[in-house]
């Protein structure tokens, strides 16, 4: 068996141990806002319910390994002692997976995931209306747990409302785990979805993703992609150039002549049909052409 002590690998090597023997983990996809009243949206797996009698729910957002900097999110709850944790399923981890890309204090995920801003009904951050559970907070305290990156900074908050998707509950009125379909955080890139298993999502660039808000009208509104195909879409850095997308379609058209008339929702459910097997290239190319 590999015995190890704490202090003698690094803070990396650590964390990385961490995540994945404990492991699956609850997502709090955390919305907040700062000083000025800008939303921003974030995922964290070191999340957990820990009482019912007052309703309180833990998060934290930790110090950044890299460089040991401080997330928005912790700034926020600094500054506006409110937060609304959705709980995220299978319909919308790709998008929750694109917001926690490292954008720029003051850009809105909500707008860059293609998720929609709810307005809450006893706090000021933003719910996300695609979430099957919505839960309004007051931040009652925050736990620093250190000074060095990798420290969490534990978000002690009271749930003040909480809001659930009818069509998630069973005919008694209760949640039913098969219906609501909620994933949990593992290590490394993998994710665990309570139908299926264990599964994986490649982490946003290193780069920023383009986004969903820099999506053509048509595909940003399309009725054939989903959220998760938007997701997916938004985490490339730009777009194909219209001589590549020629190429692409010069090239398609010899083993697929019908591709020359195809309508917009075909050209769509071709996209979706790419994304289904990753090939996130060829989607975007149908979708430009």
């Amino acid at each position: 068996m590999l015995s190890i002590d704490p202090k003698s690998i690094s803070t990396s090597q650590l964390h990385g141990y961490l995540l994945s023997a404990v492991a699956p983990r609850p997502i709090a996809f955390a919305s907040t806002i700062d000083a000025e009243g800008q939303a921003n949206l974030s995922p964290f797996s070191f999340f957990n319910v820990f009482s019912a009698n007052p309703p309180v729910l833990i998060f934290s957002p930790s110090r950044r390994v890299k460089n040991n900097t401080i997330k928005h999110t912790l700034e926020n709850v600094e500054a506006v002692k409110e937060v609304v944790i959705n709980v995220v399923n299978f319909g919308l981890v790709q998008q929750m997976s694109l917001s926690s890309t490292e954008y720029a204090k003051g850009v809105n995920e909500f707008e860059k995931a293609g998720l929609t801003m709810l307005k809450s009904d006893l706090v000021k951050p933003f719910r996300v209306a695609e979430s099957p559970v919505q839960m309004e907070c007051k931040v009652t305290n925050i736990v620093k747990l250190g000074n060095e990156g990798g420290a969490g900074n534990l978000v002690i908050c009271e749930v003040v409302k909480l809001h659930i998707d009818e069509a998630v509950l069973n005919e008694d009125g209760k949640i039913d785990q098969h219906k609501i379909d909620l994933v949990a955080r593992a290590g490394g890139s993998f994710y665990s979805r309570a139908k299926t298993g264990f599964f994986e999502i490649a982490k946003p660039l290193n780069t920023l993703g383009i986004g969903v808000d820099g999506f053509p009208e048509d595909i940003k509104n399309s009725s054939v992609l989903t959220g998760n195909d938007l997701g997916v879409l938004g985490n490339v850095e730009a777009l194909p150039t219209p001589e590549e997308v020629a190429d692409f379609l010069k090239n398609l058209a010899v083993k697929k002549p019908e591709i020359t008339n195809f309508s917009q929702i075909q050209k769509h459910e071709l996209a979706h049909n790419y994304l289904s097997f990753g090939d996130v290239d060829s989607a975007w190319k149908i979708l430009l052409t």
